[in-house]
């Protein structure tokens, strides 16, 4: 199977900031920051949207951001990963990062919650929901791992919610993160999946084959999350950039990607 390494890198902006800098703001010093950010993988394309504006409102910032699964960032940043902001897609893992000092509450922040859909990139059942996942032809159903993936976790929940877990599982192909267990089905190396609404929405399949919500009560809601981890180089631009996700910009690019928020029923 083909891994999907979802890891990209932003300079955003090289103009040198002129004029006079308060000692605390980010480049102060004439040199700009840089940001590291460790994201979920369903933020891969709005994120990109939303990184863009602080290009724009910010030359002085420059971003890296990696992507990849919310559980296994955090086993990396418990070994000192040189994370600067860490994007979960469930907050319990922020909230791990608290509890274990690596965080302080004041930084956490809720700006998502993420939905579910089966997607069926060609020849789909006649319902192309959870319960055309049955049905003979579909042979492999790739899901995001849930031992480390909020996805995958919520993936298992709405299948045993639904009674068909028992059914779906032997066929179940598992992804390190949501985004690779899309890449499984849009390659034809699984022939359905269950992934973020954000990826169905995004460019690289937004019109391949079809797909069908999963119903918000068959799994617990996802929630995430985001920090400024207490060993960023640079506090005041990692918070700046957050305050760009959680403004009305961020999140009117988020509700393009079919995130709807905490704030919300």
């Amino acid at each position: 199977m083909k891994v999907l390494r979802a890891c990209i890198a932003l300079v955003l902006g090289s103009a040198l900031v002129t004029g006079c800098s308060s000692a605390d703001e980010p480049g102060a010093d004439g040199a700009n920051s840089t940001v590291r950010i460790a994201a979920a993988s369903d933020l891969r394309f709005a994120l990109e949207e939303i990184t863009s504006i602080t290009e724009q409102e910010h030359p002085e910032i420059d971003i890296a951001v990696t992507y990849g699964s919310s559980g296994q960032f955090v086993q990396q940043i418990q070994n000192g990963a040189p994370f600067d902001l860490y994007l979960s897609a469930d907050r319990a893992y922020v909230d791990d990062l608290v509890d274990e000092g690596l965080v302080e509450r004041a930084d956490v922040f809720e700006y998502a919650v993420g939905r579910l859909v089966t997607w069926y990139p060609d020849g789909a059942p006649s319902t192309p929901d959870l319960d055309g996942l049955t049905d003979a032809k579909v042979r492999t159903v790739a899901i995001a791992n849930p031992e480390h993936a909020p996805y995958g976790r919520a993936a298992i929940a709405a299948l045993d919610s639904t009674d068909l877990l028992p059914t779906v599982e032997p066929k179940l192909v598992l992804g390190e993160n949501v985004a690779q267990a899309a890449e499984f089905a849009r390659t034809g190396n699984a022939d359905a999946a269950i992934i973020a609404l954000s990826l169905v929405l995004a460019e690289p399949v937004r019109d391949v084959g079809e797909w069908t919500e999963v119903p918000l009560d068959t799994f617990p809601r996802l929630v995430q999350a985001g920090a400024v981890l207490s060993g960023a180089q640079d506090p005041d631009a990692a918070r700046i950039v957050g305050e760009t996700i959680t403004g009305d910009a961020g999140r009117d690019i988020l509700a393009a990607y079919g995130f709807s928020f905490p704030d919300e029923p």
